[in-house]
């Protein structure tokens, strides 16, 4: 299945989309997609009242879509997991995850505008991989028992301002967490849909003009590893976000160093996973 949120900032309501791309409205079932809803088992019975015909049709009607999830407790990144993206950047190939948190609050739709930081001269681009924690995720014992705890998967636009991430301190919360800095959606993928997840095609393009193309075998740290190797770490929760890696191909790789200037379009897709775009426009 794919579940996703629409109607305006704020005031979306959930959905799902069924094998042949037809709409039910879920608000008889849940009031969001959220932590709660995941937590207790919502996706089950979805997919329970989907089989059996209950859920009302919605019609297609232009509407914004919002984030699939509402309200990540917690948005955890992984950096450099792509061995051609740490290559780029001149930085060694990790051997353990970079792991770094972003605030919550920048998940916005998928595609809403993103705001240009005021001052900033070094916003860039990431497509990634996002998982969704479906369930509570602690000192998991294996790769098996770690798959368990996901609910789904997304995209994510992990922007970054690299002044501010690199040159500003030496950690990167700063040019990860400004507003608007992680487009998600359009949909929350079920794993049943997925087959092999790690052979996804991960594509973004600026302008029309494709500046990464990557897949998810490249991965240095695959999903499974991430989700077991964070739980030794930190809890993760029904609704969590666990953003994986970018490949090669962002501006901070490029020559010239294309950073994204108001006006610019960005398009995302993966495998299975939908398509996003965005209009960055300057704060």
């Amino acid at each position: 299945m794919k579940l996703l949120r629409i109607g305006a900032p704020g005031a979306e309501t959930p959905a799902v989309l069924d094998g042949d791309g037809r709409m039910f409205a879920l608000t008889g079932l849940t009031e969001d997609i959220d932590g709660a809803f995941l937590a207790s088992g919502g996706i089950d019975r979805v997919r329970q009242a989907l089989a059996e015909g209950l859920l009302p049709p919605v019609e297609e009607t232009g509407q914004r879509t919002g984030a699939p999830v509402a309200r990540p407790g917690k948005v955890v990144c992984v950096g450099l997991n792509y061995r051609d993206h740490a290559e780029e950047t001149g930085a060694p190939v990790p051997k353990r995850p970079v792991i770094f948190m972003k605030d919550p609050s920048t998940v916005v739709g998928p595609d809403d505008q993103v705001l240009i930081p005021r001052g900033s001269v070094k916003t860039d681009w990431e497509v990634e991989l996002a998982v969704v924690i479906g369930r509570e995720a602690r000192y998991l014992a294996d790769p098996a028992a770690a798959a368990k705890c996901i609910a789904g998967y997304a995209i994510s636009n992990d922007v970054s301002e690299r002044e501010f991430q690199l040159e500003y301190s030496p950690q990167w919360d700063l040019g990860k967490s400004c507003e608007t800095f992680n487009p998600m959606g359009p949909w929350l993928v079920t794993p049943d849909e997925i087959g092999d997840l790690q052979s996804l095609g991960l594509r973004l393009a600026v302008n029309g003009v494709t500046r990464q193309d990557g897949n998810t075998k490249d991965m240095i740290f695959d999903v499974a590893h991430i989700v077991r190797y964070l739980s030794q770490y930190m809890v993760l929760r029904p609704g969590d976000v666990i953003n994986t890696g970018t490949p090669a191909g962002v501006a901070l790789g490029l020559p010239g160093t294309p950073y994204l200037r108001e006006g610019d379009t960005v398009e995302l897709s993966i495998d299975g996973l939908g398509t996003q775009r965005q209009t960055f426009v300057n704060a």
